[in-house]
């Protein structure tokens, strides 16, 4: 079974940085692509940021230019560091792997005050 611990979520200020690591219990290579999804207080579930295989990557219109996805192959880590956060990032923030099927993480939290 895949395992995913995302870690780095906390508490800070609006303005502040956090970046999040989401370490997986094999390969990252072997899947098709990576990704954070953030379940925001009384809203849906959004895609944040999406790193294939290749390494391109895409971003959901909010974060862009404030949060950056990367990866570590050979840490098998995918890491988000959010930069200017706002109080609408603050969130619940979801590691994914997306293989022949999803497999996700715990979550971590990420509270931005005002």
């Amino acid at each position: 079974q895949v395992q995913l611990v995302e870690s780095g979520g906390g508490l800070v200020q609006a303005g502040g940085s956090l970046r999040l690591s989401c370490t997986v219990s094999e390969s990252i290579s072997s899947f098709n692509s990576m990704a954070w999804y953030r379940l925001p207080p009384g809203n849906l579930r959004e895609v944040v940021a999406i790193i294939t295989s290749g390494g391109s990557t895409s971003y959901v219109d909010s974060v862009k230019g404030r949060f950056t996805i990367s990866r570590d192959n050979a840490k098998n880590t995918v890491y988000l560091q959010m930069n200017s956060l706002k109080p609408e990032d603050t969130a619940v923030y979801y590691c994914i792997a997306e293989g022949r099927k999803y497999y996700w993480g715990q979550g971590t939290q990420v509270t931005v005050s005002s």
